[in-house]
């Protein structure tokens, strides 16, 4: 593999890994069957695989990357990267018994993961509380979803989805609700009706902190693999600027919340989102990485993209360089290999899928 100079601080530059790093970010000239543009996450991209493995990158007619004959061009340069685009799933066709289309009940994301937003409202939602990154309730809006899923719902979708698309793992995140459980409460529900539909399918749950930590046992009795507890980001000042409601969370409540989901779920079956490009020190968030990791807890460093409806797009504020996300994943990555962590091992959830993270291609 060709390697060059120019990374942050003189180190080489894995061209692979920084090819990566540039389609995350300036995506790739394509249309893609399956897409998510608004909802929780921090990203409206178009599914794919890149060199067989999940990827989602934005649909940008401007940007420099095409695709020709199943590989990823640079102008006329071949930059060794296979490209294809995820077929619309079968389950999508479909309506549950009480009249609702699948594809508002859960989505594909990737090859081969089903995710849903069990509650698509948020208690944060509303200005100036809301996150800057989030349009949770756009797809609302829109008429993509639903507000909330029932269990019952769940199953029914999950059912088809592994029986008619090989789907292998799932993903159930929730809005914040009122409450000590926020959010966590409708999550153990849902897990515990789609695993008896779906006996042994991986499935992650994502919530904030529980206000009552006794939820995150609930959330592995009722069967879940693996847990999310996102953070975002680890600098106050960043937090309170991004985040204004959810920051009123202390981070202390979140690093109990990290340690015990370890303590039941086990080390690298916790996960925490950190975006590169909301202004956060790369040095003191690859260092707060490298303290999650010795908590056991998977630091899913993704890159920052404005998606429509955000106020940060509102705002005009932009995506970070792939110079700077190359270079907060290498060093993130390094860390996750010397302690023996990697993203696949957690079965289900975003660190499996890897689709929204350059972790993957460095070795993470």
């Amino acid at each position: 593999m060709s390697v060059g100079t120019g990374g942050i601080g003189g180190t080489a530059v894995d061209v692979r890994i920084a090819t990566r790093a540039e389609l995350a970010l300036h995506g790739v000239q394509m249309d893609a069957p399956v897409r998510r543009p608004d909802g929780a996450g921090p990203s409206d991209d178009g599914h794919v695989l890149v060199d067989g493995a999940n990827a989602a990158l934005p649909t940008n007619p401007g940007s420099p990357y095409t695709v020709r004959d199943g590989r990823v061009w640079l102008g006329d340069e071949d930059t060794g990267l296979t490209l294809q685009t995820v077929r619309r799933p079968k389950f999508y066709d479909l309506t549950t018994a009480d009249g609702v289309p699948y594809e508002q009940i859960a989505r594909l994301h990737g090859a081969d993961v089903l995710a849903t937003t069990v509650v698509q409202t948020c208690i944060r939602y509303a200005e100036p509380d809301r996150c800057r990154f989030c349009t949770i309730e756009e797809s609302l809006r829109s008429g993509a979803t639903v507000a909330a899923k029932t269990p019952a719902q769940l199953a029914e979708v999950a059912e088809a989805a592994v029986r008619l698309d090989g789907v292998r793992q799932m993903v159930m995140t929730t809005g914040t609700t009122v409450g000590p459980d926020r959010g966590a409460r409708a999550l153990a529900r849902s897990v515990r009706a789609v695993l008896e539909a779906v006996p042994g399918l991986p499935i992650q749950v994502q919530c904030e902190p529980p206000g009552d930590l006794s939820w995150i046992g609930e959330l592995h009795d009722a069967g879940a693999t693996a847990i999310g507890i996102h953070a975002e980001a680890l600098d106050e000042e960043v937090r309170h600027r991004w985040m204004p409601g959810k920051s009123t969370v202390p981070m202390a409540e979140y690093e109990a919340a990290w340690d015990e989901a370890v303590r039941i779920f086990g080390s690298n079956r916790v996960s925490t989102y950190l975006l590169v490009g909301l202004g956060e020190d790369p040095d003191e968030l690859i260092a707060g990485a490298g303290r999650l990791i010795d908590r056991g807890v998977y630091p899913f460093v993704v890159p920052f993209r404005p998606m429509r409806g955000t106020l940060a797009a509102h705002d005009g504020i932009g995506a970070p360089s792939p110079r700077l996300l190359r270079h907060v994943t290498e060093q993130v990555a390094l860390k996750l290999r010397a302690a023996g962590m990697s993203g696949a091992d957690q079965k289900a959830g975003c660190a499996a899928c890897g689709a929204c993270s350059v972790l993957r291609t460095a070795g993470g």
